[in-house]
């Protein structure tokens, strides 16, 4: 009885850790791109996460680490994205897939986006190595794939690193820039609606400059 109860007691407890990390890097989130690295306080991110401050270093010794840890979740978070990119794909379907992820992600973690834009606007001090080795090397294999699409002539002849900046700006924009595009629109918050027309504008946008037609638009018989 005893080797079947350690096991479940042991998924249990894995459970609530990954449960617990996952409210304090939302609390992190929020205070990080708000009050930046240097304003930011444990006791704060401990409050908005509705946990003793000794919990708070239980899962993360240091404001550093924890810190660090938002930035490699958001990373992550954006990166899984782009396992579609594969010559196993038409262009039309992986790329519109991963413009929508991108869009969702904006729209679910806009904090999470605010706080990777503040660390690249300070230089990247804590994530530059990641930048230049991980993400560098992932671009590079997912250009391979954007050349081989343009090679076999499924789409129009772009800049595969250029291609995936302008994707990472025009979707991110909707998170770390709101602000002003809540003012220009006349609204105190982007809702799901706002979301989905830029969402559907992006993909038609983004696609046609690659001379490809939504997979979506043609799904549904649109011109």
């Amino acid at each position: 009885m005893d080797a079947l109860v350690a096991p479940a007691a042991r998924e249990a407890a894995g459970r609530i850790r990954q449960e617990n990390e996952a409210l304090i890097l939302r609390a992190a989130e929020y205070v990080f791109a708000r009050a930046g690295f240097a304003g930011a306080t444990m006791a704060d991110i401990a409050l908005r996460a509705g946990v003793p401050k000794s919990n708070l270093h239980y899962y993360f010794r240091t404001k550093q680490a924890l810190y660090r840890a938002v930035l490699a979740h958001t990373l992550q978070l954006w990166l899984s994205e782009t396992d579609i990119i594969s010559v196993d794909y038409p262009p039309e379907v992986a790329l519109e897939h991963y413009i929508r992820a991108k869009m969702r992600l904006s729209a679910s973690h806009p904090d999470a986006s605010r706080v990777f834009a503040n660390e690249l606007l300070h230089g990247a001090p804590e994530i530059g190595g990641v930048l230049r080795e991980a993400l560098r090397e992932l671009v590079a294999r997912k250009s391979g794939v954007i050349r081989a699409w343009i090679a076999g002539g499924q789409m129009a002849a772009v800049d595969p690193q250029h291609l995936f900046f302008t994707i990472w700006a025009a979707t991110q924009t909707y998170a770390d820039f709101e602000t002003q595009i809540c003012a220009v629109l006349g609204v105190k918050r982007l809702d799901a609606q706002d979301f989905q027309q830029a969402t559907e504008h992006l993909v038609a946008l983004l696609l046609r400059g690659c001379g490809l037609e939504p997979a979506s638009a043609r799904a549904h018989g649109m011109a």
